[in-house]
């Protein structure tokens, strides 16, 4: 169960990034509203908050984190670009998910 919690946390964590870096980028390249910063800089204080909830050390959590954004980001391209993603950007996103669960679980399983 630790593990689907640290997952969901690593999902929250991920869309809160990806959400303050979106909203400058559609202030940078498609015009929009300066306001969008602060709601970007909020995302970005929150997604900050939310990589410290982790008990672990922060590289372990850094490094597993980079497998779920990597599957997060590949679904934001799809919901939110519209752009459907390709077998290999599905295949890419599996593989990092493998390396996140390698990383996560390698200590509880080496005991």
């Amino acid at each position: 169960m630790d593990l689907l919690r640290t997952f969901a946390l690593f999902m929250f964590t991920a869309l809160a990034e990806i959400v303050g870096c979106y909203l400058p980028y559609l202030w940078l390249r498609q015009g929009r509203s300066a306001w969008l910063l602060l709601p970007a800089a909020a995302a970005l204080a929150l997604f900050a908050w939310l990589l410290s909830l982790h008990p672990t050390s922060a590289g372990r959590v850094y490094a597993a984190y980079g497998g779920v954004y990597i599957g997060v980001a590949i679904l934001w391209l799809w919901a939110v670009d519209k752009v459907t993603p390709t077998a290999t950007d599905w295949i890419g996103a599996g593989v990092s998910l493998l390396g996140m669960f390698i990383i996560m679980a390698g200590p509880r399983l080496a005991r």
